[in-house]
């Protein structure tokens, strides 16, 4: 028998994801999938592609997961808190992809939500769930916030070049474009095929969530406090993140290309790549691919980086993030290789 395993949030597309890796991991077992609407239904009912359908979804009751390991929540902005302090009360390791956790202050935490916090002194307090730059606060702590999808790519791809002091932290402009699985499950008009297909939407334009948690983690890992323009888009596609970066060079071009192959040399779940990424080279896969492009005559460096919103922007980066906390081989139950052509 491997570590019990809770997973909150089963009936989304990141919890199908979550069970599809626990599933397959060779030291964790899921022992509970609590779902919100969903609670009472068979899991082949929501996730028929995944097996063991006959598996029966509870409750967000945490009392319902007593005396597991570990357990990951995947629930909505605002839903994660509650839940995850009654379950590390209980003593239960406790990796969270949502956003609860992932502020250091109630006011940067308010800066990009709209309630105030419910346990404001919890922030500050989880590790940040990006293993490449915080692995040694993941590994000895019992509580992480995984990032969101669209931070990983960013903060992975600019982290390198400010800590070497290569690209100046202001100014920063961030375009990046996201399947629509990244919006989660829930049926919305504007998610429809009719609304999605044929059309590429941008949103959030300098009000999105995502802007001040890249400039809390770029600050965490390097320091420095870095301004970013952000803009998302949506795309005609179901799964995939794309950023494209535009910054400007305090450093030379070359100093740029080796900032960032030298960070992650030897990472199993980044490699710096020399043509520019598709997403499709990514899907299914724990991998983030981020190739640079320095142009000396505007003084610039493009940093193009991507991955799959679903695994390294979500439940693969969560279970990287929990092989760390439980002691396991980083990589335990992860694959870098995608399924798409």
């Amino acid at each position: 028998m491997g570590m019990s395993t809770a997973i909150y949030g089963a009936s989304g597309y990141s919890g199908g994801e979550l069970i599809r890796l626990v599933d397959g991991h060779p030291e964790f077992d899921v022992a509970y999938l609590g779902a919100h609407a969903t609670a009472g239904s068979e899991l082949g009912e929501v996730h028929p592609h995944l097996p063991g359908g006959d598996r029966r979804l509870g409750t967000l009751d945490p009392d319902a997961a007593s005396g597991v390991d570990l357990a990951f929540i995947a629930l909505p902005p605002g839903a994660s808190a509650e839940l995850a302090v009654r379950l590390l009360r209980a003593g239960v390791a406790v990796v969270d992809l949502g956003s609860d956790f992932r502020m250091d202050t109630p006011a940067r935490y308010e800066s990009a939500y709209p309630d105030p916090h419910p346990h404001p002194e919890e922030l500050g307090t989880w590790a940040y769930g990006l293993p490449e730059l915080f692995r040694s606060q993941i590994a000895v702590t019992r509580k992480t916030a995984a990032p969101g999808c669209y931070p990983t790519s960013v903060v992975l791809a600019l982290a390198p070049l400010l800590r070497a002091g290569v690209v100046a932290p202001d100014g920063i402009v961030v375009n990046s474009v996201s399947g629509v699985s990244g919006a989660g499950r829930s049926v919305k008009a504007s998610l429809t095929f009719g609304a999605v297909a044929e059309s590429v939407r941008p949103y959030g334009i300098n009000t999105h969530r995502h802007r001040p948690e890249m400039e809390r983690a770029l600050e965490a890992a390097t320091g420095i406090a870095a301004s970013i323009v952000f803009t998302p888009h949506l795309v005609p596609m179901q799964r995939g993140l794309l950023s494209t970066i535009t910054a400007r060079l305090t450093g030379s071009g070359a100093a740029a290309v080796t900032a960032l192959r030298g960070a992650y040399t030897g990472e199993a779940f980044v490699d710096v790549v020399d043509e520019p990424p598709q997403t499709r080279w990514t899907i299914g896969s724990n991998r983030c691919l981020i190739s640079v492009h320095p142009d000396e005559r505007s003084g610039t460096v493009v940093v193009v980086a991507t991955l799959d919103n679903l695994v390294k922007g979500a439940a693969g980066q969560a279970v990287q993030c929990a092989n760390l906390m439980m002691g396991l081989a980083e990589t335990s139950g992860l694959g870098a290789a995608g399924w798409m052509p």
